[in-house]
């Protein structure tokens, strides 16, 4: 048992504060009460809100057909102290105190679950029209513009920016999706994987330019690099999101290259009692070989029960999930499993230009990562077959007709 483990051990009451109120956060100090922890938990949110998750935030929210997305969660009942709106400024470590900018909290344990803040777009800082979707507040901002049928340019073609697009499209706008790179989804997925993604974009009606910068935004107007405009009532911006970890600078915890906090196979960090879990942190992957920072909804609700288990005093196994994630984009559903930089393989199951594909890396014959594409089955049992390390028959698994459990050497 480790020096930290043994410091927050057994039944002792001690204090947990837990920073950052969105879906690790609400997750560890709901697993630290489910596995029994009868110390203080206070969860700290910057947003004035009841925590809540984030995904319907591009879909039924956006929309209006949520008013929000609150966590179905009874704090109270749990014994669950939340103090929401309060700024974290920073952290020491040696003194066990957290500073916020209502005053000091002190600790005993602390876990950092701040998550990802969206990358903006140079210039525009406080440009009216210019919007981002990262919280209950951007919805809000967002959904009369929907509601209006403005004409809108999403600048970035990832994940979010096509939710986005799909959202505004069903909405009756006009829209028209700036990407730097030549093609959607550039930095996620190899460009053979990728490419028959442009289709669905002129299959909804939505206007894809690939290859184009924004100079600049002008009123009304944004301004491509080579010189033409766009008419735009509004502008969202999807260009990424990065750990959200600046307060943590000056602290003396490890942050990774990526800023993130670096944390072990137990999700601690290099500070004692600190541990850090979801979006903010990277973890090392045995499956994988490689440090892993993963920014998708399921590591953050993985991922606490990691943390509160040492917190108790438990010797969990190490943290090496299968990421997994979905997207809902233009009346497709895509999944992906696993982590396919890993491979050496790849195989095809069914026509890309079809409506339901599924795509399956492989190394050496062992199932790393797929992405299906309409075929939920497929990825339920490659998920399994990931975890497994099952050996797989490639020449089997290209057959689409095939489930995939009855793929194996």
């Amino acid at each position: 048992m480790n020096e930290q483990t043994r410091a927050a051990g057994g039944t002792t009451a001690r204090r947990v504060v837990v920073v950052g109120a969105g879906m690790a956060g609400v997750q560890t100090a709901v697993a630290l009460r489910e596995q029994g922890f009868p110390g203080e938990v206070t969860l700290i949110g910057a947003e004035p809100h009841q925590p809540y998750d984030r995904p319907p935030l591009s879909k039924a929210v956006l929309l209006g057909k949520a008013e929000d997305s609150a966590f179905d969660v009874d704090f109270e009942a749990l014994g669950i102290e939340l103090r929401l709106g309060r700024e974290v400024l920073g952290v020491r470590p040696g003194e066990h105190a957290l500073d916020t900018a209502a005053g000091p909290v002190p600790y005993d344990l602390l876990v950092l679950a701040t998550g990802a803040e969206p990358i903006r777009l140079p210039g525009v800082e406080g440009m009216p029209g210019v919007h981002l979707l990262r919280t209950l507040d951007d919805a809000e901002r967002l959904r009369p513009v929907l509601a209006e049928q403005h004409d809108i340019v999403v600048v970035g073609a990832g994940w979010i920016g096509a939710e986005f697009a799909t959202a505004a499209r069903e909405a009756g706008c006009a829209v028209t999706v700036v990407e730097a790179a030549d093609r959607p989804l550039a930095g996620a997925l190899p460009a053979e994987v990728a490419a028959p993604m442009t289709a669905w974009y002129a299959d909804s009606g939505t206007t894809l330019r690939t290859h184009a910068r924004v100079e600049r935004v002008e009123p009304g107007t944004v301004v491509l690099d080579d010189g033409s405009r766009i008419s735009a009532g509004a502008v969202v911006v999807g260009i990424g999101a990065r750990p959200a970890t600046a307060w943590l600078r000056d602290s003396g915890i490890e942050l990774g290259p990526r800023g993130e906090v670096i944390a072990d196979d137990h999700l601690r960090t290099s500070a004692p009692d600190v541990y850090a879990v979801g979006d903010c942190a990277s973890f090392p992957s045995g499956r994988y070989g490689e440090r892993l920072l993963v920014h998708h909804w399921d590591n953050a609700l993985q991922g606490p029960r990691t943390v509160a288990a040492n917190i108790l005093g438990e010797t969990p196994e190490p943290y090496d999930p299968v990421p997994y994630f979905w997207s809902e984009q233009f009346g497709r559903f895509v999944q992906y499993a696993g982590h396919h930089p890993a491979a050496d393989t790849m195989v095809r199951r069914g026509d890309p230009a079809g409506a339901a594909w599924t795509v399956c890396w492989l190394r050496e014959d062992r199932l790393v990562a797929l992405l299906a594409v309409g075929r939920p089955r497929d990825l339920a049992q490659g998920r399994r077959l990931i975890e497994s390390g099952t050996p797989m028959n490639p020449a089997l698994l290209a057959d689409p007709s095939r489930p995939l459990k009855a793929a194996t050497a």
